[in-house]
């Protein structure tokens, strides 16, 4: 193992599912399948919501955000993902893992945030919805979107900096796809308490804060829900909320799986154990940013129009042209 003043490591060797050439021939296909469904399906919902007038609103400003989001959140780890697939035993530099660590973890907890932001916006929607255009103004839901990403980038910088002061004089091989956290941390030949601590801190504002506000904020949404007369009402009501709950679903299920419960150094799973927390992570880090703009245009009808508008106007120009 490469080592530099004692402590400081070179790089690490990310080894991910090597053991099972075969799984990863097969997981390279699918990973880079949903890479490109990842930038065509976010591109062409940000393209559409840039283009159309009609959904220029809060709701299609946050979900631009969070489409810009995923395609940022994967390009920090889709590619090396893919090129440790391509590798047995990929090595990456130690700047380079803390780099790659610090953009995903930024990325992620800024989706926490952003998604509490779209709660609290549909909440004004439908319980003030005389209110709203005063309430959700530029003024307001344009720093609710900036906070988000400056509350990620900040909850980044710290636990990145925890973590890259860490001596790692022992092991250098991490059982992931990529520099994770979580699996950096059971390298580390120090006391990790300061870090555990500060993880059960982020854990608290970026998780459970945003939970309950999305909680609380659905609680109230759902009783005036019921209070509307007509079944047509309560059912546009509620469409206008079911994409961002589906989303919110998928996002905190699997990344309280993997967060929720900060590991030690004494608590160094077995293998079977980090491959499965890699697959769940794969999951996570790929799979939910594939179908959020599926699941919005899908269950939404102003953009699966504002789609047809944009395919209809490129396809007149077309028959301009020729």
């Amino acid at each position: 193992m490469e080592m530099k003043n004692d402590s400081m490591l070179v790089d690490f060797v990310l080894v991910g599912i090597s053991a099972h050439p075969k799984l990863q021939t097969v997981l390279f296909v699918l990973v880079l399948w949903m890479y490109l469904m990842i930038l065509l399906g976010n591109g062409i919902l940000i393209s559409v919501i840039i283009s159309d007038s009609h959904l220029h609103t809060p709701m299609y400003f946050f979900l631009c955000n969070l489409s810009f989001l995923d395609i940022c959140y994967t390009s920090s780890s889709v590619p090396l993902i893919l090129d440790n697939f391509l590798t047995v035993r990929k090595r990456i530099s130690f700047s380079g893992c803390m780099v790659q660590m610090f953009l995903s973890f930024a990325m992620g907890a800024t989706e926490c945030v952003l998604l509490g932001m779209m709660a609290l916006d549909r909440y004004v929607a439908i319980c003030y919805p005389l209110r709203y255009p005063a309430i959700m103004r530029k003024g307001a839901y344009v720093p609710m979107a900036a906070g988000s990403w400056i509350a990620g980038l900040v909850d980044s910088v710290v636990q990145a900096s925890l973590a890259m002061r860490l001596p790692f004089c022992a092991n250098n091989v991490i059982n992931h796809f990529v520099c994770e956290i979580l699996a950096i941390l059971k390298l580390a030949c120090a006391d990790i308490t300061i870090n555990v601590i500060s993880m059960a801190g982020s854990n608290l504002i970026f998780l459970v804060i945003p939970l309950l506000v999305i909680s609380i904020s659905y609680i109230f949404i759902v009783a005036t829900i019921l209070r509307i007369p007509s079944t047509q009402g309560k059912h546009k009501a509620f469409s206008t909320c079911s994409a961002h709950l589906t989303v919110v679903t998928i996002f905190y299920g699997t990344i309280f799986f993997m967060y929720a419960k900060p590991k030690s150094n004494s608590s160094v799973g077995t293998d079977h154990q980090d491959i499965f927390e890699a697959l769940i992570s794969l999951f996570y880090g790929v799979v939910t940013p594939m179908l959020n703009p599926l699941i919005y245009s899908l269950r939404n009808k102003d953009v699966k129009a504002a789609m047809k508008n944009m395919l209809d106007r490129k396809n007149l120009s077309m028959e301009y042209e020729y």
